[in-house]
């Protein structure tokens, strides 16, 4: 496993976490937020739970290869959702973040595909 990798991996998986648990956790401010951009409350905590998921999925994929290349490639394809859902809420300055998250994930991917 290259240290490349593992470091990818272990600060997209802090962010995911950060950003998971916030989800989960149901915070006033994201939930309003998320709401301005078109996401009904009730699905905050799904979107959590699979950001969570990918944590671990990055963590685990330190050790199982091919589990943290699954896990990078679905949080990328995760990331593209959520900048599609800034865009289409007339939000391109809030996707600038989500689009250096999926680059991150894009990145975790390839090194991983390149540790395997």
């Amino acid at each position: 496993m290259s240290i490349a990798y593992i470091v990818v991996s272990s600060l997209l998986a802090l962010a995911c976490l950060a950003s998971g648990m916030a989800k989960v956790t149901r915070q006033p401010a994201l939930v309003e937020q998320l709401g301005g951009l078109g996401v009904a409350a009730k699905h905050v905590p799904l979107l959590g739970t699979l950001l969570l998921l990918g944590a671990i999925g990055l963590v685990v994929g330190i050790w199982v290869g091919a589990l943290g290349v699954a896990a990078a490639g679905a949080l990328a394809l995760y990331f593209v959702g959520a900048i599609i859902t800034h865009l289409r809420a007339g939000d391109a300055k809030g996707s600038v973040p989500t689009v250096a998250l999926t680059l991150t994930s894009v990145a975790a991917l390839a090194l991983g595909l390149l540790s395997l």
